[in-house]
């Protein structure tokens, strides 16, 4: 199985990427909003857990979180491995993610994180926000705001996984097939040692 955390910036790429890697090697998207949405949409006991919290408008607690993370792990056990997106995003949910998997028998396999310089994430978000009607992409104070944050809070994160030897810096800056290109180099070899 293998489980990867795909890291980069806001504008880096990652949607587009992860969309790639999920069709040419089998991956289940595993996205953090998507299963708390569900959840809440299907009335389970985690959905509704987490709907107190976020009606006082507060974060969703990490234990709630990952007993999401279980359930989707345990109603897809024959698949090929997943790709995390939106989690772990500080160091206590790696390591609370590093201990559920332990217990499924498995681990985060890499870490490969978008590298794209500051100036290049700057200009793809403010003509993103041109087009998609996001504000968080219309303001370039924002959009920087936004740059600084990304780097706060996972660069600790990051740290925890290269102590393990699973964190890769991967050019993100190339086009999409570049880039592309640069991540299955690094997933290739991670694909041939699980077979």
């Amino acid at each position: 199985m293998v489980n990867l955390i795909l890291f980069g910036p806001p504008g880096s790429g990652k949607g587009t990427q992860s969309a790639k890697i999920i069709d040419k090697y089998g991956l289940i998207h595993l996205s953090t909003g998507d299963l708390l949405r569900s959840e809440i949409a299907n009335k389970t006991p985690l959905g509704m857990e987490a709907t107190k919290f976020m009606d006082q408008g507060l974060l969703v607690p990490d234990e709630v979180v990952i007993g999401m993370i279980s359930s989707k792990l345990d109603a897809n056990p024959d698949a090929r491995g997943f790709i995390f997106d939106g989690f772990p995003r500080t160091t206590a949910q790696a390591e609370a993610l590093d201990k559920l998997l332990a217990l499924k028998k498995t681990a985060i396999s890499v870490v490969l994180s978008l590298e794209v310089p500051e100036d290049e994430l700057i200009k793809r978000l403010l003509n993103r926000g041109k087009t998609s009607g996001r504000s968080d992409d219309s303001s370039e104070d924002v959009v920087k705001a936004r740059i600084v944050e990304y780097h706060n809070k996972t660069a600790p994160v990051a740290d925890h996984y290269a102590k393990f030897g699973k964190f890769r810096k991967v050019k993100g800056d190339g086009s999409e097939a570049e880039v592309f290109d640069l991540l299955c180099k690094e997933l290739n070899e991670l694909v041939a040692e699980k077979v």
